[in-house]
């Protein structure tokens, strides 16, 4: 039997946790904060309840923001003798209350606006597009920071996609305005704000669905674990695969555990070392222990179904 289990993350091909990235968090949490300042007052001040719910949900992505930041932080420093695998874990507990607060505070947004709607008021449609126009290009030029990474991390992800989604919410509530200043429809600020609404909602979904996996350790989207299983079949004299586990040690690090039934194995050293290998570069594993046995073990002494080769 061999076991072996090697820390290949200085390999792993993804963003860097913070590196580039922090003084993108440092540029997009002041210049937001600065934002959401203004908007609200703004916000108030013209008696714009599209303006105040963007405000709101900006200030959501400022908190996302800090605790991306400091989760990404945290998951370098080093592992002790009780967090063996250091606070990458925390980067997913992050992910998982930014999606909190973000319907939490579209729960908030959505009791003002209804209350908008029952009592329309006359809404200053210059000051809200002055504002809006202001927040295309704040939240334009953050979502252009986390651009190279957003395909790598969750959390960077969720930056791009928050900071996106507000600069497209902006132009809607820039047009809103104009409608309001041109046409008098006073209702039609709030009305844009259930848009808005439902536009954040929406494009948060699958932000939310996928920080619920990680959170619950399922397998990475980005993983087959089907093809997993079928490259560990195909190494050389493998002829069973069982207690095949894939899971997230944080947003960028995935973890495998695996028995391999490979009977009179020669060259185990080499075998394990260009598996780990493999398995980095073809599917981004980078935490693997792998354990060779010369048979299937009895029946019901494992948690996985079995595999073998036909």
């Amino acid at each position: 039997m061999a076991h072996d289990h090697h820390d290949h993350s200085h390999h792993h091909h993804g963003p860097p946790a913070d590196g580039n990235f922090s003084q993108a968090f440092k540029w997009g949490i002041v210049l937001n904060l600065v934002f959401v300042a203004g908007e609200a007052a703004g916000g108030f001040w013209a008696n714009s309840s599209a303006l105040l719910s963007d405000a709101g949900h900006n200030l959501s992505d400022v908190l996302s923001l800090a605790l991306a930041w400091g989760a990404a932080l945290l998951a370098k420093r080093q592992a002790t003798e009780r967090y063996t695998y250091g606070y990458k874990g925390a980067t997913i507990q992050a992910a998982l209350l930014n999606a909190a607060l973000l319907y939490l505070a579209l729960g908030f947004i959505l009791w003002d606006t209804i209350d908008h709607l029952r009592n329309p008021a006359p809404v200053n449609g210059t000051v809200v597009m002055g504002l809006a126009g202001l927040g295309i290009v704040v939240n334009g030029f953050t979502a252009w920071l986390f651009r190279h990474g957003q395909k790598g991390d969750v959390n960077v992800r969720g930056a791009y996609l928050h900071m996106l989604t507000d600069m497209l919410v902006s132009v809607g509530v820039v047009v809103g305005g104009a409608l309001v200043y041109f046409t008098g429809w006073h209702w039609l600020d709030p009305a844009i704000s259930f848009v808005i609404l439902a536009v954040i909602a929406f494009s948060s979904w699958s932000l939310l669905r996928e920080t619920v996996q990680l959170g619950l350790q399922a397998a990475p989207a980005a993983i087959d674990v089907a093809a997993v299983r079928r490259f560990l079949l195909s190494r050389a004299g493998v002829t069973g695969v069982h207690d095949l586990h894939i899971w997230p040690l944080s947003t960028q690090d995935t973890a495998l555990t695996a028995h391999l039934v490979r009977p009179g194995g020669q060259n185990g050293n080499v075998f394990l070392r260009e598996l780990q290998h493999d398995l980095l570069h073809e599917f981004n594993i980078n935490h693997c222990t792998v354990q060779l046995e010369d048979d299937l073990p009895l029946m019901g002494a494992h948690g996985c179904c079995d595999q073998q080769v036909a």
